[in-house]
């Protein structure tokens, strides 16, 4: 499985009220796990800065990644942006993998 970063960034028109946000995630969460079943929510965060949100999953492939990521632009007005990511570990043995030149 690969692990993917998504942010999001809520418009201004997305939710009318605090409490939408819980009915946002709810609706956005059940067609994850039912269009999406191989995908693994590690984490989420609520994050200051120019995005409102930062998560981390586990899906598959870049397709299941983009599937996500299409879940929530449908669902609600947001942007959204997906990047793959490597364990620091892994990326290290990556490196010690290339040949020296």
């Amino acid at each position: 499985m690969t692990t993917f970063i998504m942010i999001t960034r809520l418009s201004p028109e997305a939710l009318r009220n605090p409490r939408a946000l819980e009915d946002f995630e709810k609706r956005v969460m059940g067609h994850i796990r039912n269009d999406c079943p191989s995908v693994h929510w590690l984490h989420s965060w609520a994050v200051l800065g120019p995005s409102d949100y930062v998560d981390v999953f586990q899906a598959p492939d870049i397709d299941t990644a983009m599937q996500v990521s299409t879940i929530f632009r449908t669902f609600g007005r947001v942007h959204s942006e997906i990047w793959p990511a490597t364990e620091w570990d892994r990326f290290k043995a990556l490196l010690h993998a290339l040949p020296d030149n």
